[in-house]
Formats: C-alpha cells, sequence, structure tokens
C-alpha cells in the first residue's frame, strides 16, 4: 500500500512540475515575437559577461556593427557594476572585437550607427560602444 501512495505521488509531483514549464516557454515565445530581438547579432566571449540588462539602442548598435561587417561581434564586456562613472556600470556600454576585422574598420563601421554614443579604441584590440554622451578617444 505504502509502495502505491508514493508511486501516486510521485506521479502528480512529476504532472505538476510540467505545467508551469509549458506556460513559460508559451510566454517566451510570444515576447519574442512582440520585440525584435537583436541577441543573435553577438556572441560573449565568457559565460561571465553581463549582457542581458543592455538597452535595445545599443543592441542595435552591435546589430548594425555585425550587418556592416558580415561577422558577429563578440562582447568582451558589459555591465560592470562597480566601474565607477563609466558607461558600464548603467549597462550602456559594451567593450567589444570582431574577430578578422581590423578595430578601425569597427571604429569607422561604428560611427555610422544610428544613436552611437562614444567610441573608444584601445591597444588590444578591443573597441567600446556605448549609447551615452558623443565623444571619441584612442588609447593606443
Amino acid at each position: 500500500m505504502r509502495t502505491l501512495y508514493r508511486v501516486a505521488l510521485c506521479c502528480f509531483l512529476a504532472a505538476s512540475l510540467s505545467v508551469p514549464a509549458q506556460a513559460t516557454d508559451i510566454r517566451k515565445k510570444k515576447h519574442f515575437f512582440m520585440k525584435h530581438d537583436y541577441t543573435a547579432a553577438y556572441t560573449l566571449q565568457r559565460v561571465s559577461v553581463r549582457a542581458t540588462c543592455f538597452p535595445d539602442r545599443l543592441k542595435a548598435i552591435l546589430a548594425h556593427i555585425a550587418k556592416e561587417t558580415g561577422k558577429k561581434p563578440i562582447v568582451t564586456s558589459g555591465h560592470r557594476p562597480r566601474a565607477g562613472k563609466s558607461q558600464h556600470s548603467n549597462c550602456l556600454a559594451a567593450d567589444i572585437r570582431v574577430p578578422g576585422v581590423s578595430e578601425k574598420t569597427i571604429v569607422a563601421v561604428a560611427a555610422r550607427a544610428p544613436g552611437i554614443g562614444g567610441i573608444g579604441r584601445y591597444c588590444n584590440g578591443i573597441v567600446h560602444v556605448d549609447i551615452g554622451p558623443q565623444r571619441r578617444w584612442n588609447y593606443c
């Protein structure tokens, strides 16, 4: 009798746990159709890179760079909460690299992106793009 109750309880739990999973899948699909998804236009260098809070304007800039260069940008740094007065602390900036494309080309393409703010170039081949105030720098 005990075994019968255990089997019945397991079946009930399995059935009740599968229903919310299906509901969340439906919600995700609805959200995808309602809003344009730019996340396919870039990749993250590591799992630890925070990019889930990127606003659509920044995602659109990364998508523009991907479209113009023909290659996906790799985000090497995104949201850094303790970055001081940097745009990274507000999740408005991304440091990127595009494999096989020179930094000068990336900067030129980013400068033509609608809504671009700051563009910076570092000696290690990384390019900074953000949607803050317009400014340019070259630390190389």
